[in-house]
């Protein structure tokens, strides 16, 4: 492995028998400088493709709606409480494609894609499980984790 992974804040070897499937990990600023990669406007206008699975994810009090893409209709950016979802964005985004194969230590197999999502105030994706591994960057605004 001649890739640069200092960004874990541990050598690979350590990171995978360490934290790998064991326990959560909190790396502050593990890439310093990181920028969304895409404006909100881009990510909206990618959305409207055919070839782009999008979803947006609402909270109305308890009950929570799901729409999938393209296209979806966006609630009003001053509106609460939704989250929209871009799957596969490596696929269509260079920057992207480059920023996934940074985490190539991980094998193919939980490695399936990058994400990036875009939520308003107390928006979220709501209580889930998911069935591969997550590696969360944020590269603005402020969320609670």
């Amino acid at each position: 492995m001649n890739a640069d992974y200092t960004f874990l804040g541990h050598s690979v070897q350590q990171f995978l028998r360490d934290y790998w499937h064991k326990k959560p990990l909190l790396i502050r600023n593990a890439f310093p400088g990181f920028k969304p990669l895409l404006t909100r406007d881009a990510l909206f206008k990618l959305a409207e493709k055919d070839d782009v699975e999008s979803r947006l994810i609402a909270r109305r009090g308890s009950t929570w709606t799901l729409d999938r893409g393209p296209a979806p209709v966006l609630p009003g950016l001053d509106e609460k409480n939704w989250t929209f979802l871009i799957q596969g964005l490596n696929l269509h985004d260079d920057r992207a494609d480059a920023l996934l194969r940074r985490f190539r230590f991980a094998p193919d197999a939980r490695l399936d894609d990058l994400m990036v999502s875009y939520a308003t105030d107390g928006g979220g994706v709501g209580p889930h499980f998911d069935s591969y591994d997550v590696f969360l960057l944020q590269a603005h605004g402020k969320r609670l984790w």
